[in-house]
């Protein structure tokens, strides 16, 4: 992934999901393609799981959440292990998560871009990415920023 290029994203809607609806609970699956560098974005009340790959397990999921005072926030998802890497296997894993997780949000946040037009208080939302692993090291929730900065960034390269 590493750098993120918005012509080597390719979305999907999901139905009944479309450009504005649903708000809470509204699923992203992020994949990719190591050969060319593509990543394909599927938006819709539920993940598609038929694009992730079982084995490698690099996919990005999220969703909006609702938290205890009513506000939503964006909830990443990353899997490292469930106990069947090693722990070197896991950590180099975990980096890599970290390394190229500011591109799977851009390529989220970019690819969903028409929501914020609908919902212009989610440009504000925190978000977080929960780090799944049998390591404590490694099982982390991690604060991302908003997704006004992800925009602003990719719109500056434009």
């Amino acid at each position: 992934m590493s750098s993120f290029d918005p012509r080597k994203l390719s979305v999907k809607y999901i139905p009944p999901a479309n450009t504005a609806k649903p708000l809470e609970g509204r699923k992203y699956t992020l994949t990719h393609s190591d050969p060319t560098a593509e990543l394909f974005l599927d938006i819709g009340y539920v993940f598609n799981f038929e694009a992730v790959n079982p084995i490698m397990r690099d996919e990005v999921l999220a969703e909006w959440k609702l938290n205890g005072q009513n506000q939503l926030y964006l909830l990443g998802r990353a899997y490292v292990d469930g106990g069947e890497f090693s722990q070197d296997a896991a950590e180099f894993r975990f980096n890599i998560f970290n390394k190229e997780m500011n591109t799977a949000l851009k390529g989220m946040i970019y690819g969903d871009r028409q929501i914020y037009s609908h919902y212009p208080f989610l440009l504000d939302a925190p978000i977080f990415v929960s780090f799944a692993s049998t390591y404590p090291a490694y099982r982390q929730i991690v604060f991302y920023g908003r997704p006004r900065q992800y925009l602003e960034s990719i719109t500056a390269t434009l």
